[in-house]
């Protein structure tokens, strides 16, 4: 079975968990979702030794919460759309705004625009406090099928 045909069918089910787990990548990042009672996604990456970036402090590696940021946006996009097509990334802008320790990370996405062709989206994440953001994005993604 494709990644395609595998997330159509996680999508046709309703099965977050289904369409997260068959993305490898998302796998090793440690990344899980759930839809929280207001109805917007939560992508959270659960914390492993891995991602850290600065073992001194201990941090997490800007690179993982990046990832962490985009994947994020990539799955908002994955879990509305009316059909399945693999958002391409255009750009990705990435402030951090202050240092990961070492817990799990949460994410949330609003897309801002979603045309036939582009999709804008706005992207935040946090750890223990959401109003303490670690670091927001905005990214735009090419979703118009091949």
């Amino acid at each position: 079975m494709t990644l395609l045909e595998r997330l159509a069918e996680a999508k046709r089910t309703n099965d977050l968990g289904a369409m997260i787990g068959a993305i490898p990548y998302a796998n090793l990042l440690g990344l899980e979702a759930a839809v929280a009672e207001s109805g917007e996604l939560v992508t959270t990456m659960r914390f492993s030794h891995h991602l850290i970036g600065n073992a001194q402090l201990p941090a997490i590696h800007g690179g993982s919460i990046g990832a962490l940021l985009e994947s994020a946006a990539v799955f908002e996009l994955l879990w509305r759309a009316e059909t399945i097509v693999l958002p391409k990334t255009i750009t990705l802008t990435v402030d951090y705004l202050r240092s990961a320790g070492p817990s799990d990370v949460h994410a949330t996405s609003v897309i801002s625009r979603h045309g036939r062709r582009i999709a804008n989206v706005r992207i935040e994440a946090w750890q223990a406090d959401r109003a303490q953001p670690i670091a927001i994005a905005h990214a735009i993604f090419l979703v118009m099928r091949d």
